[in-house]
């Protein structure tokens, strides 16, 4: 097996269920009513409709080929699956409810997914110049689980459903210039031969929001692996391949290199934004499928869910009932494992934090490194100028984080401190002319910020500076 794969598995799995769940994971949550938030493929109408999410995504990647090159396409993604809570009735048959509880044990019914991948491939490199069409058939099915108490009597069960899925995967290749090939990798979910017998209650528009996610691929995303051949990083392309990578085009998804850091023969195609060779962090040791998740946070607010709560949660997905009980039985170490861990790619970039010559450089936490970052006196050049603490600037905000910052277009300042953080960026702190508050801001220590790029330096006497 290819061993930069298998490693990659891990994020993409990471992948496959994020937003599966959101905290508090029980079903009677609000935003658990709405659930599947990334890489979905709807049904073919859907969109239209209003109901369901488009149908396709795609995205282009660069390669150096070798003569033997050859790429295998691994698609993964979640299949609805319906599970129907039914009570055993006195007629001996079984009636549909919202809830069972058999013992200790309690059911909903709620909406599952099952995992499911397909690999297509190994295919020739050079084969793709004509484009090949490969279809993906998932058969739908039915499965029915028994409950029974502790005396053995059949309590009611579960009954959980698919709905068949078909897609096609296309590829192809073309000469991208300079030796490299552009491999484009399309998804689409054509819909099933029988879709309208599935929605022929569906109303005038054709599909329900209940319809088109059950027949929808969930969470979907690609894995390529090369062999004889290498993926070209679209975010940080060598020169060569610097025009061509611009040239590339994405839709609903974004390649970036996967598998371990200095090998390129895995890629993973993402319907999440993520940087080359994304890693699961080390200290998260539980799958939270949260959106943004933060960890330690997430794991506290678990923990003071009331026992009611826990036990909801637990009825509402084996997933969510795996959660609780990891979150539980984590140790104090564990715990403090997640506190104070950060990591910047770009702590080097900040010239305060790179190490003198002939010196190993401290730690950005140490008191060393604190020593060596002064707001009040560092500077950062602007245009050519350098820009430091009295120095005076005109606004041109650009970011629009914040609508207020736009009110200032135009209006001229001074600059009260210049700020470096761990993760690359600078923040330029300044007082307005025209604030009547001016010097009482200051005074308290409060700033508008701005980045570099936002500001024009000026002279003393108001006109922009000469570089």
């Amino acid at each position: 097996m290819n061993m930069s794969l298998g490693l990659a598995r891990a994020v993409a799995d990471a992948v496959l269920y994020e937003g599966y769940l959101l905290y508090p994971y029980r079903a009677s949550s609000q935003k658990n009513q709405a659930r599947w938030q990334f890489g979905i493929l709807g049904p073919p109408g859907a969109s239209a409709a209003g109901t369901g999410e488009e149908p396709d995504m795609f995205a282009d990647c660069l390669l150096t080929p070798g003569l033997q090159a050859a790429a295998e396409v691994h698609l993964r993604f979640l299949q609805l699956q319906s599970r129907s809570v039914e009570e055993t009735d006195d007629d001996g048959g079984f009636t549909a409810v919202d809830e069972l509880a058999v013992g200790a044990a309690r059911w909903l019914s709620w909406d599952e997914a099952v995992e499911r991948e397909v690999t297509l491939g190994p295919l020739a490199v050079e084969g793709l110049r004509w484009e090949s069409v490969l279809p993906v058939k998932v058969s739908g099915g039915e499965d029915t689980e028994e409950l029974r108490d502790a005396s053995g009597r059949l309590a009611g069960r579960l009954v959980r459903r698919r709905r068949p899925l078909h897609a096609q995967v296309r590829l192809s290749a073309a000469p991208a210039g300079g030796g490299l090939v552009r491999l484009r990798v399309r998804v689409e979910n054509v819909g099933v031969d029988d879709a309208a017998a599935n929605v022929s209650a569906a109303g005038p528009t054709g599909w329900t929001r209940q319809d088109a996610i059950a027949e929808s691929f969930i969470g979907t995303h690609l894995l390529l692996s090369l062999q004889d051949a290498d993926f070209v990083s679209l975010l940080e392309p060598p020169p060569k391949a610097v025009a061509a990578a611009a040239a590339s085009e994405q839709y609903r998804c974004w390649p970036v290199l996967a598998g371990p850091e200095g090998q390129s023969d895995v890629l993973l195609v993402s319907p999440i934004i993520l940087y080359d060779h994304p890693a699961v962090a080390p200290e998260s040791s539980v799958a939270l499928y949260d959106s943004t998740e933060i960890d330690e946070i997430l794991t506290l607010r678990v923990l003071t869910l009331t026992e009611e709560e826990k036990a909801e949660a637990r009825a509402t997905d084996p997933r969510a009932a795996a959660i609780i009980d990891r979150c539980e039985a984590m140790s104090p170490e564990e715990l403090q494992q997640l506190h104070g861990i950060l990591r910047s790619p770009h702590a080097m970039d900040i010239p305060q934090l790179r190490p003198a010559p002939g010196d190993s450089g401290a730690a950005w936490w140490t008191p060393e490194a604190e020593a060596l970052v002064q707001p009040h006196l560092d500077a950062v050049l602007i245009n050519g100028v350098p820009v430091a603490r009295g120095s005076r600037v005109r606004v041109n905000p650009s970011r629009r984080a914040d609508a207020q910052d736009l009110f200032f277009a135009g209006q001229t300042g001074r600059v009260t401190n210049v700020h470096f953080d761990v993760d690359g960026s600078t923040h330029v702190g300044l007082v307005l002319d025209q604030d009547p508050a001016a010097d009482l801001h200051e005074g308290y220590g409060r700033s508008f910020y701005y980045s570099p790029e936002e500001l024009e330096p000026l002279g003393p006497d108001g006109k922009e500076s000469p570089p």
